[in-house]
């Protein structure tokens, strides 16, 4: 069996979970990997086939996607340009980590292709969603990457088809323990503005790890450093809380290590919103946004705070036989129906618009 394995390359999730996943499709199958997506860290355990630019979006620096960066980087004759390219055909089953292009390279070839992302249980009944309704972050995440079937991550087995998180080897080898300064990765957020903040509880020794910085530094009690991912599992290892974006990776080694989470969801990012929902039903500390004004809330979290038990035992290589298992035989007769084929064009579109007019509107009628 040959499969193509597609991994979004936007984050550092993502790759975080495939160089688990990798090596369990390898053990079943002949594995090649695509990766599209240019906000990514971390490497892979193997080196990537097809590396295209796909559909990113872009980090800004106040808290939420820069749609402006993401327009400018996104256009709609290369993406059907890769995906044309694309050849699908040549692999027995094609499965997407919330990756686009072979994801609408299967569906407009008819080709086999499933989902195996947290992106996947989102839409799914049964799972935490925030309290105001998105629909365009709801499309976003129903169109951006179709596929036939969805599995997919949560930080709870909501229903069969959820799996807990893929925890990494490197992360479930740390020896955690307490050294009393705290872990902050807040990668929409600028440096000043983080500065700004964490600078005002000055008895607490911050690590914050910068999409922005590409020198380390430091500002009284707050060290910031570039992106480095061991630097980054030995902050983890000896923390005694974390403060993050609500993505799912870092959220979920946070309380894999037993460590005390708070979150900022990235604004006007629907996936982080429903994430956030889920963690703060489990318990975890939530903040709306990251300001001066949220500085009550984050002294109680740091006095208050407790890390939230979990259970997430390494089933990978079981998830991995399962799916193939039931999708070992892939056929076209699992490709998207007729009716989601009738809305591709319209779909992909309608993605690259300007979201951040759609999100502006959306905003000012809430």
């Amino acid at each position: 069996m040959k499969i193509l394995y597609a991994v979004q390359g936007t984050g550092n999730g993502h790759l975080s979970r495939a160089r688990e996943i990798i090596p369990a499709l390898q053990k079943r199958a002949e594995v090649e990997v695509l990766v599209s997506g240019t906000q990514a860290d971390i490497s892979l355990p193997v080196p990537p086939k097809y590396q295209y630019h796909g559909i990113s979006f872009i980090f800004g620096q106040k808290g939420g996607i820069d749609f402006a960066a993401t327009w400018r980087r996104n256009y709609l004759q290369q993406i059907m340009k890769e995906v044309n390219s694309l050849p699908v055909q040549e692999y027995d089953l094609v499965i997407s980590d919330f990756e686009p292009i072979s994801c609408w390279a299967s569906q407009l070839k008819g080709k086999t292709c499933i989902g195996l992302s947290n992106q996947a249980t989102i839409l799914l009944p049964g799972t935490p969603r925030p309290k105001h309704r998105d629909p365009v972050g709801e499309m976003v995440l129903r169109y951006y990457a179709p596929t036939a079937a969805a599995y997919g991550f949560h930080f709870q087995a909501y229903q069969p088809n959820i799996f807990t998180p893929v925890i990494r080897q490197e992360v479930r080898q740390l020896q955690p323990s307490d050294e009393g300064y705290y872990t902050v990765y807040l990668p929409a957020h600028s440096d000043e503005l983080i500065l700004k903040v964490l600078s005002a509880i000055p008895d607490i020794p911050w690590q914050v790890f910068s999409k922005h910085s590409k020198k380390p530094y430091r500002c009284g009690n707050v060290n910031i450093q570039p992106i480095k991912e061991r630097a980054f599992l030995e902050s983890m290892e000896g923390c005694s809380g974390i403060l993050c974006a609500a993505g799912f990776a870092t959220p979920a080694e946070a309380l894999f290590l037993k460590k005390k989470l708070m979150v900022v969801p990235m604004k006007y990012q629907y996936e982080q919103q429903c994430n956030a929902a889920a963690l703060k039903a489990m318990g975890v500390a939530v903040l709306k946004s990251f300001k001066k004004k949220q500085l009550p809330r984050i002294l109680d979290w740091l006095e208050k705070g407790s890390p939230i038990p979990v259970l997430y035992p390494d089933r990978t290589q079981e998830m991995v036989d399962a799916i193939l298992a039931k999708h070992a035989v892939a056929s076209t007769s699992e490709a998207l129906p007729s009716k989601v084929h009738s809305i591709v064009p319209e779909g992909l579109v309608r993605l690259l618009q300007k979201p951040g007019e759609h999100y502006e509107y959306q905003a000012k009628n809430r």
